[in-house]
């Protein structure tokens, strides 16, 4: 049978690029996506590390004048992935994160580098490439909003797409004036095209034309539908409802595998778990904590921001240091959170340790070495730090959102079936009262009177890999080709 063929259009790929789960997702989906049939070919601009990154670099398209310069689209592979890369210099040749320059703003040339990207999606989308050309157009967040819209007022047959929604909260947004410059018609700048409150909205565009959108999780596919989840959209995709799915993420399981992990200090699995234990000894020192196999250690890898609920954390930093417990965070962010945390680990050694950046290797540490994972987020799209905890035996406590509440079952509710803690509403309280429940079965546990090692045996038997998920975006796609045919 001839494989189905997805073009996938995205800002950024692990292990490449990475400033998110976003790209945890695009980099591992094609695998799964190939034992269902179906061959994905990643479209990724050419940030110096991707051009660095190509096994082999063939030049397939000369693209002369792409928003004042030219470029090339080169074909190229690597570690198992298939891709395209947008080699255009004036928009992409530049180090550091994909979207902030050396100020910590966004690139003032954003809305022309990712328009860019999603303008060659469409062409190729159009069979610019005619040794791929793809049955179905996949996008991913604002970055490849665009594509549909060019799809669509090309007024030529095409084929059907996707938008897949890994966070409202980032929508893309330009001035209107620029709208006849990145090649879109006066009549696109409408309620019902890619106008989003008198502004070019990238996000928007791809909602509104977009043949199916899917987002990360089925509850957040209903907390978007809402208007004070929506950010704005939650009408558009009220509208949208019946083509509006949510499907879990998953993670690349051999690449978070505590039996084989390389990152971590003691490989371990659910038939010896015991040997888990070296990891929070191992964390312990690498984050300057107390050496201490009682004390309840708690685990953060996260982007530092309000979405991300981590000023709740702070918070509850009394009880932590009071109850017994300690803290190892791994994250970057919001200069005000990470000069808090820094501050309350200088203040309280020992008991806090802080590492800001990010550093694959220790969040690996992190998940192995720890004995819950705390995400407070505020909204959460899926996340995937609960999803390798579980599989790690860290115990997640979440607040009850999104994916985190889909993906995690609550001790107070579920029993012997339970995988860890969830709390609602999120407020520093609700967390603080979180942390005392986890910390009271935690500690019961060490006189064998508590559910934990059970809850542990739980979530890392939890199926948490893209095997199931990856069928229902091949189901997805299918759908709409034998749709496009009737």
């Amino acid at each position: 049978m001839t494989p189905l063929r997805v073009l996938s259009v995205a800002s950024e790929i692990y292990p490449i690029v990475k400033t998110g789960g976003l790209a945890d997702v695009v980099g591992a989906l094609p695998a799964a996506l190939r034992s269902e049939g179906v061959e994905v070919r990643t479209l990724v601009p050419g940030y110096p590390a991707v051009i660095a990154a190509l096994d082999t670099a063939t030049e397939v398209n000369s693209l002369p004048n792409v928003f004042g310069g030219n470029a090339r689209l080169l074909l190229g592979s690597h570690q198992g992935l298939d891709l395209f890369a947008l080699d255009a210099p004036h928009l992409f040749a530049r180090e550091g994160n994909p979207y902030l320059g050396p100020d910590g703003k966004d690139w003032p040339d954003n809305v022309f580098r990712f328009a860019a990207l999603a303008r060659v999606a469409a062409d190729i989308g159009l069979g610019s490439v005619p040794a791929f050309v793809p049955d179905v157009v996949h996008g991913h967040d604002w970055q490849a909003g665009l594509m549909p819209a060019y799809l669509r007022y090309s007024h030529r047959p095409h084929p059907p797409t996707v938008m897949t929604v890994h966070n409202m909260a980032f929508q893309g947004l330009f001035a209107k004036d620029l709208l006849g410059t990145i090649g879109l018609p006066p009549e696109s700048f409408s309620l019902h095209g890619v106008e989003y409150f008198g502004q070019i909205g990238f996000l928007k565009a791809g909602l509104q034309f977009a043949d199916r959108v899917t987002t990360v999780s089925p509850t957040y596919a209903v907390e978007i539908q809402r208007d004070d989840e929506g950010m704005g959209l939650g009408g558009l995709l009220r509208e949208r409802s019946a083509g509006l799915t949510g499907i879990l993420n998953g993670i690349d399981v051999a690449v978070w595998d505590p039996v084989t992990d390389p990152a971590i200090a003691s490989p371990y699995g659910v038939d010896c778990l015991e040997l888990r234990a070296p990891n929070k000894a191992a964390l312990q020192q690498r984050m300057g904590l107390r050496a201490s196999r009682d004390a309840f250690l708690l685990g953060v890898v996260s982007r530092l921001s309000w979405q991300k609920g981590l000023d709740l954390l702070l918070g509850c930093l009394p009880t932590i240091i009071n109850g017994g417990m300690q803290l190892a965070l791994l994250g970057d962010g919001d200069a005000n959170l990470r000069g808090a945390f820094s501050a309350a680990a200088t203040a309280n050694p020992g008991h806090i340790g802080v590492v800001t950046g990010y550093d694959e290797s220790l969040a690996h540490l992190i998940q192995a070495g720890s004995d819950a994972l705390v995400v407070p987020s505020r909204f959460e799209p899926c996340g995937l730090t609960q999803l390798c905890a579980l599989r790690y035996g860290a115990l997640p406590i979440v607040s009850n959102v999104g994916g985190l509440a889909d993906t995690v079952s609550d001790e107070s509710e579920a029993g012997l079936d339970a995988t860890g803690f969830k709390f609602a509403p999120v407020t520093t309280e609700t967390l603080d009262h979180a942390l005392r429940r986890a910390a009271a079965s935690f500690f019961a546990s060490r006189s064998n009177a508590s559910n934990w090692p059970r809850m542990q045996l739980n979530g890392m038997l939890t199926d948490v890999s893209w095997r199931h998920r990856a069928g229902r975006y091949a189901g997805l796609y299918r759908s709409l080709i034998a749709q496009r045919r009737v």
